[in-house]
Order: structure tokens, then C-alpha cells, then sequence
């Protein structure tokens, strides 16, 4: 799906070559300061490479829009942009930007489900925690369906059993919705309980 080349970013990634799969799960670990925040922000074109290329399902990224590009290969970083107003407020403002149909409250009720968060629709989303509006984000995700997810330390406010419980649920559905995941973690549980490959930065 993704295949770098002769890859180079700042004085903080040197890739000589890596392929990274569709429709499995990938882990990317590695010491902090090792680039591997600054791999996703290449695989979704939010930075772009100082040398080499990046092949996205055979087409050289750079040559794809970006907005276009970002709509299929879509990231959630560990502080992911929560929206003033409601929790379904902020899971249809995903689907605006996206340019998708409008969403169901019994839509928006299974993702909240699916990602373990026990909150009202109308609960105002500002209030709610870390953790709370990491797994909000994740549900906004699921309701995008797109190609690639790129998540970075998508459990890092979690217990280890809140953890695996709630990214079980998550693979799952991402998989049915036929979704390449692409997941930093610091969890070796993680990592070893669903990545189909492992990336060691």
C-alpha cells in the first residue's frame, strides 16, 4: 500500500526502503525522538519528505491533493482536534469536512460503543477528558471509513485493560470496513496481541 524509497526527513528519518501492507494491522515502535510521529505526518502529507518517494497504492504521493489524499488516509494524533459544542456535534463535523453524508443518532451511538465511551450525545465534548477525547476522535474515525488509519498512541490515557478492550473493538470494525491500520504504540501488549507487522525505528 505505502512503499518509501531512498526516504529522507530533517536529520530525524533515514529510510532506505519500507513497505507497509493493506489491510493489516502495523505497529511502529521505537525510542522517543526516533521520527516516528514525523512517518505519519509523511504518510499522510502533512510534512513532506526532504528526499526520496513515497508511492501510495502505486501513485507517487506528491502528485496526489492533499485534501483529496487525507480524506482516504486520515491520522489521530495524541492531542486530536476536539470542537466546540456537543459530542454529536462533533462527530457530524467530521463527516461535513469529509463531504459525507449526514450521520444517524443511532450511527453516532455505535461508534460511541465501539470505543467504549459512556457519554451522552449532547454532552459538551470540551469537558470531557483526555482519554475521553482521544476515544471520540476514534469514533469520528470509524464513521469517516477511510482506507488508512494513522494512529498515534491511540491508548496512551488508558489502563492496559481499558486498552486491549477497546482496540479490539476498534481493529475490528476498522477491518470490517476493509481499513489498513497504522498504529505507534509504547505497549508491547499491544503490539504483540494485533499487529500483523512491526516496524523498529
Amino acid at each position: 500500500m505505502f512503499y518509501l524509497k531512498d526516504v529522507s526527513y530533517k536529520d530525524i528519518i533515514q529510510l532506505e526502503e519500507l513497505k507497509i501492507g493493506e489491510g493489516i494491522v502495523t505497529c511502529i515502535v521505537g525510542q522517543s525522538g526516533v521520527g516516528k510521529t514525523s512517518l505519519l505526518r509523511l504518510l499522510n502529507r502533512m510534512n513532506n519528505p526532504n528526499g526520496g518517494q513515497i508511492f501510495y497504492k502505486g501513485e507517487l504521493l506528491e502528485t496526489i491533493e492533499p485534501v483529496v489524499h487525507r480524506r482516504k488516509v486520515m491520522m489521530l494524533s495524541q492531542t486530536p482536534l476536539i470542537f466546540p459544542g456537543s459530542i454529536e456535534e462533533n462527530l457530524q463535523i467530521g463527516l461535513d469536512f469529509s463531504e459525507k453524508t449526514a450521520g444517524t443518532k443511532e450511527e453516532f451511538k455505535r461508534v460511541l460503543h465501539t470505543v467504549m465511551l459512556d457519554k451522552r450525545l449532547d454532552d459538551d465534548a470540551e469537558k470531557l477528558s483526555g482519554g475521553e477525547k482521544q476515544r471520540l476522535a476514534m469514533a469520528r474515525m470509524l464513521l469517516l471509513k477511510p482506507e488508512v488509519y494513522l494512529l498515534d498512541e491511540p491508548t496512551s490515557a488508558l489502563d492496559e485493560e481499558s486498552e486491549m478492550a477497546m482496540m479490539n473493538r476498534f481493529i475490528e470494525e476498522a477491518k470490517n470496513n476493509q481499513g489498513t491500520i497504522i498504529m505507534i504504540t509504547h505497549s508491547k501488549m499491544l503490539a504483540e496481541g494485533y499487529a500483523d507487522e512491526v516496524i523498529n525505528l
